[in-house]
């Protein structure tokens, strides 16, 4: 090789080496984030919340800087809390040197604006972090939708949230025609025109539901719908019973829309089994409301497969959230089995007596979606509960 092709062939591998370095430095960084939750007066509470708010964070792929459990004497108006406290916070997201803060409860818009004034940067409560999870999970058109909807109702009345091109201004120039329109006024304008489309496009997909509703009843096949709290193992169940591929993450919300199989729990004995979005605890109203035509598929069915992790310390506190969801959807007066998944991992809990577990649930079968162990007794007691043989 010449002098000059080895020059040439060191500038291209030099500026090969320069292009994937600014490649690499461009890639967005982790966001910090501190976290705060309410100290409980029940212990037990107080950790489950906290444990709750960081697998929620995990899922959203922050990175957890700092985990702070405040106990508040007197709420505020301004904070939230009192001033002192505010302060306190504020430094020590400032000396963490965090990108955001994270709340275990919801905040007004005002009490958003007045975190981020104090802090100089953006402000989280549980309902938008919840919101950005499905976001960032929606997959499906149907989702996709759900999603936009119930972000654009969360955002309409914070558009002075931390968003950085929302200090800049569009139209006219100094001397001429004014300031022009503030990019504030004219975003709220834009979100208030796409909420209303959104809208009638969701109804659009909710009479689409019906209509598939509707064939269903017709082919005579009773439906089982598959409920729970967010990763429970409901997708695992589905794939375990059906064969069905359908995609399984230890992450919360990993499954956004409804997906329905055909199988037989006996022969000749047909069912259509459904897999549901997750439910948590205060899961915002504003997803409950968008996510209704999905959730529907469960008052519409003729049997519940309640599913509970066994290896869950607040399984007590999963149970009543999700019965209390299915109240509100009206289907809590549908029969329901209760599957307590993942059985296999009882053996690494600190349980003394299992049994008492399994007395606290009514009708519960015990299962793990992972080995197959007791499918074959949920089978036949879905046979039971639907063809009463």
């Amino acid at each position: 090789m010449s002098f000059k092709k080895q020059v040439e062939y060191y500038n291209n591998f030099s500026y090969t080496l320069l292009m994937q370095q600014k490649l690499y430095e461009t890639k967005e960084k982790q966001k910090r984030a501190l976290l705060v939750s309410l100290d409980s007066p029940k212990e037990c509470d107080s950790c489950d919340s906290m444990n709750e708010l960081r697998r929620l964070s995990e899922t959203l792929e922050l990175d957890i800087a700092a985990h702070e459990l405040i106990k508040i004497r007197e709420k505020h108006p301004k904070f939230g809390m009192g001033s002192g406290k505010a302060e306190e916070l504020a430094g020590k997201a400032s000396e963490l040197q965090a990108d955001c803060i994270v709340f275990d409860w919801d905040l007004s818009p005002s009490q958003q604006r007045n975190w981020e004034d104090l802090t100089g940067i953006p402000v989280l409560d549980r309902q938008e972090l919840i919101i950005q999870i499905f976001a960032s999970r929606a997959a499906t058109r149907e989702a996709e939708l759900q999603v936009q909807l119930a972000e654009l109702q969360y955002r309409l009345p914070r558009l002075a949230h931390k968003y950085i091109d929302l200090s800049r201004q569009r139209g006219g120039r100094y001397g001429t025609k004014g300031a022009g329109e503030t990019l504030l006024e004219t975003d709220r304008r834009k979100i208030e025109k796409r909420i209303q489309k959104l809208q009638k496009e969701i109804k659009e997909v909710s009479k689409q539901r019906q209509v598939q509703r509707r064939q269903r009843e017709k082919q005579g096949l009773p439906v089982c719908a598959i409920v729970g709290y967010t990763n429970a193992g409901k997708s695992s169940l589905l794939n375990a019973l059906t064969g069905a591929s359908v995609l399984v993450e230890d992450k919360l919300f990993a499954t956004l829309d409804a997906t329905t199989r055909r199988f037989e729990p006996a022969p000749g004995m047909p069912v259509l089994l459904t897999d549901t979005v997750g439910f948590i605890q205060r899961l915002p109203h504003s997803l409950i409301k968008a996510f209704k035509s999905t959730l529907e598929e469960a008052a519409y069915s003729s049997l519940l497969l309640h599913v509970l992790d066994l290896s869950d310390s607040s399984i007590d506190e999963c149970y009543r959230t999700t019965v209390n969801v299915l109240s509100e959807l009206g289907a809590g007066e549908i029969p329901v089995i209760t599957v307590l998944n993942k059985f296999d991992m009882l053996e690494n809990q600190d349980i003394d007596q299992p049994e008492n577990i399994f007395s606290r649930f009514p009708d519960n079968v015990a299962v793990s979606a992972k080995t197959g162990f007791g499918l074959d007794i949920l089978k036949n007691k879905i046979v039971n509960k639907i063809y009463g043989s």
